[in-house]
C-alpha cells in the first residue's frame, strides 16, 4: 500500500492538468517508506505521449534525496489520453527505479482525475492501493 498526503496528492494531479496536455512528471522521496517530499520536474520531451527527466535535474533531485538520507519512493506522472496504467515504456524504464511505486495520473477526462499506483518488478505490474492521509 502507498500513503500519501493529501496535499502530495493533489499537487500531483494539478500538476497534471496544468501540464496537459503535455505528460508531467516528478518524484516522491521518504524515509521508511513515509513520504516526505514531492519533486515537481520538468518533462523533458514536453510531449503528450512520453516523458524524460531532464538529466541535469534528475541529478540534482537524486543528489538532494541522497544527501537528506532518504529513499526514492514514487516516480509519478500524467497520461494525458489513455488509462492510468503503466505503458511498455513504464515497464521498461521501472527497471532504473527498483522499490519505486508508479503513480500515474489520467488527465484524458477533464472532469475526473484517475489515480492510480502501480508496483513493477521484473516486468510483471501489480497494482497497490493507495491510501490518502
Amino acid at each position: 500500500m502507498l500513503s500519501l498526503p493529501r496535499e502530495m496528492v493533489d499537487a500531483i494531479v494539478a500538476h497534471a492538468r496544468r501540464d496537459h496536455p503535455d505528460e508531467c512528471c516528478g518524484v516522491i522521496a521518504g524515509r521508511d517508506g513515509v513520504a516526505t517530499r514531492l519533486f515537481a520536474m520538468e518533462n523533458a520531451e514536453r510531449s503528450p505521449t512520453g516523458f524524460t527527466f531532464d538529466s541535469a535535474e534528475w541529478l540534482r533531485v537524486y543528489r538532494d534525496i541522497d544527501d537528506a538520507d532518504e529513499d526514492l519512493l514514487v516516480v509519478y506522472h500524467s497520461h494525458t489520453a489513455t488509462e492510468a496504467y503503466p505503458s511498455r515504456t513504464d515497464i521498461r524504464w521501472s527497471v532504473n527505479t527498483p522499490g519505486a511505486s508508479w503513480l500515474l495520473v489520467s488527465t484524458r477526462e477533464p472532469s475526473y482525475d484517475e489515480v492510480r499506483s502501480y508496483r513493477i518488478t521484473d516486468g510483471e505490474v501489480a497494482e497497490e492501493e493507495i491510501r490518502v492521509t
